[in-house]
């Protein structure tokens, strides 16, 4: 099983060689990508071994890679007991956050209802009676404003009525003074 693996491996390394490289050489013999990476590397190796100066410098690039994760500056600028500090401060907002995210859970069914999955379907229905209401509240306020119309005209009228009848009263006050003195004499 193992060794069927490794061949289909080998094989599919080979067609991928035969179509990135095409066939090499006079004697149709496929260039082996696998091998000459090994190759070169094992030549790296010997290469960067020897030389002191190579060795440095791939320390150098392992400790270049560490100071530019992003991680490691958190880690240098922000102490564990002041991440904690963080956390702690923050404890009533995250169990809060956890409660909602609980609540949402406990919900999901509500949300796979074949109601909620009936609004596509409604909602021209919904937009056609919100039209209606729109169209409703219009006339309510050409109604009001009529009405309050209505109400100062009748209010005028009220009080050209209550002056008039005031103006009478007055008038029948001034007539018949002059005969009540008449008749008290």
């Amino acid at each position: 099983m193992e060794g069927s693996n490794i061949d289909e491996l080998n094989t599919r390394l080979q067609e991928l060689e035969k179509r990135v490289y095409g066939e090499r050489g006079t004697n149709n013999k496929p260039f082996k990508s696998a091998e000459s990476l090994a190759r070169i590397n094992s030549a790296l190796a010997n290469t960067a071994s020897k030389r002191e100066r190579v060795k440095i410098l791939h320390k150098k690039i392992e400790d270049l890679l560490k100071f530019i994760d992003p991680q490691f500056t958190d880690h240098i600028a922000v102490p564990d007991a002041m991440k904690l500090e963080f956390i702690l401060a923050e404890e009533d907002f995250l169990r809060s956050q956890a409660a909602l995210l609980e609540q949402v859970n406990n919900l999901q069914p509500l949300l796979d209802s074949p109601h909620i999955k009936a609004v596509p379907e409604l909602s021209t229905k919904v937009q056609r009676l919100s039209q209606i209401h729109i169209g409703q509240q219009d006339q309510s306020e050409e109604l009001s404003a009529d009405v309050k119309r209505l109400f100062e005209e009748y209010n005028k009228m009220m009080f050209l009525l209550s002056k008039q009848f005031t103006q009478w009263d007055e008038t029948l006050r001034k007539l018949e003074a002059p005969k009540q003195v008449q008749l008290t004499d």
